[in-house]
């Protein structure tokens, strides 16, 4: 069975390198063979992908942010329809990444009919409607696996075939360390107070979030003298300007290689970027504080022209459809807001009790493990070969 696989960014990389893993599992129980093609990053590669383009530098949000990626996606998308034509797999399979994949999709729905195309964490029209990404996937796809119950119950009113499998972070929780594993793994006392930052996965969240949450750490130092900050950094391209900036900012900081949920885990609490590393900072119970941040234009242009409006953007809020961690976009995201924040949680035991019922509230919506096991089975039973 030929499998073409098509993502972006950190997270698409992470989620494919699971679904790779649970495909192959399942192809060898079955004694099917598999040959995997990928537009994605690293860790699908590790999984046993032949790496067609790396897509986890290319991506952004905002109009003005994805102005330098423009000509590299066009070529990589370029690159991606040239090997499609020459090597028609038996299943495309699109994960999140929704601008970049509806054009390979529509290529391969229009030139490749006799393709199955599964959209795995499909665009979030779910959550913000307006975005109208549905009348497309109607067209495109022959199934979404959807990991939200929202989701799922959404895309299927809009006439497309849906299979709700839950969240794969959930298969990537339960081998987390807790908080003690963490903090030996780490060299950290027991009681040492420690707070994660996790900055950027794109570069644009270098130049709008970094600075914010360096300054906010900074404060946070002053007033607890004692606290220790953790910075986990997967890509290696960012920790160069992660870690000079760190120095500028005279931070007691520790830089970690690929070991985000080690240092999530043995955290007092998060002070995070928006996206989904925001679950896996929920799924361990760790107080987070979340930014989002654009370029002004590209805000004020969502805004007052094409009068688009994101009340909730972390998921952990989009989930319950309420903020239960506080989210602080654009304006709002300022550094003495986010220290007021932090202090609110991490100094007030009723916030963390009331945050801690909460995220029980949002676990029950995403399922239960085995989600990469129940995703690969959609798959691989959609074509008879």
């Amino acid at each position: 069975m030929r499998i073409f696989i098509s993502t972006g960014e950190i997270s698409g990389d992470l989620q494919g390198a699971m679904l790779i893993d649970a495909l192959q599992r399942q192809a060898r129980a079955k004694n099917i063979p598999l040959e995997i093609t990928a537009l994605g990053g690293s860790r699908m590669a590790a999984a046993g992908a032949n790496l067609l383009a790396d897509t986890t530098k290319i991506s952004s949000i905002g109009l003005l942010e994805a102005v330098p990626f423009i000509l590299p996606t066009l070529e990589v998308q370029k690159r991606a329809k040239k090997y499609l034509q020459a090597n028609p797999p038996d299943i495309l399979i699109l994960i999140d990444y929704p601008g970049p994949n509806l054009v390979i999709g529509k290529y391969v729905r229009a030139n490749l009919p006799n393709v199955k195309i599964i959209y795995y964490i499909a665009p979030q029209d779910w959550a913000v409607p307006m975005l109208g990404h549905a009348k497309h996937l109607e067209k495109i796809v022959d199934r979404i696996l959807a990991i939200f119950p929202a989701e799922a119950d959404y895309f299927q009113s809009q006439g497309i075939d849906v299979k709700w499998v839950g969240h794969p972070l959930l298969d990537r929780i339960k081998t987390a360390p807790n908080r003690q594993q963490a903090r030996e793994l780490l060299g950290i006392k027991s009681k040492q107070l420690i707070i994660t930052l996790l900055p950027a996965s794109r570069r644009q969240e270098l130049k709008y979030l970094l600075p914010v949450i360096l300054t906010a750490a900074r404060e946070i130092q002053n007033k607890l003298p004692d606290v220790h900050f953790l910075i986990p950094v997967v890509l290696t391209d960012y920790e160069q300007k992660i870690a000079t900036a760190v120095q500028q900012y005279n931070l007691s900081a520790t830089l970690l290689k690929n070991q985000t949920l080690s240092a999530i885990a043995a955290a007092d609490l998060a002070i995070t970027k928006s996206g989904t590393v925001n679950l896996e900072i929920a799924l361990l119970n760790i107080p987070q504080v979340v930014l989002y941040r654009i370029h002004p234009f590209t805000a004020w242009l969502a805004r007052s022209l094409l009068k688009f409006k994101i009340p909730l953007m972390s998921p952990t809020n989009l989930l319950v459809n309420q903020k239960i961690v506080p989210e602080l976009q654009q304006e709002e995201a300022t550094s003495t807001a986010v220290v007021t924040e932090t202090l609110n949680l991490l100094l007030n035991e009723k916030n963390q009790r009331k945050l801690q019922q909460d995220y029980q509230q949002m676990r029950s919506l995403l399922g239960e493990e085995g989600v990469c096991d129940r995703a690969a089975s959609q798959i691989l039973t959609l074509v008879k070969l």
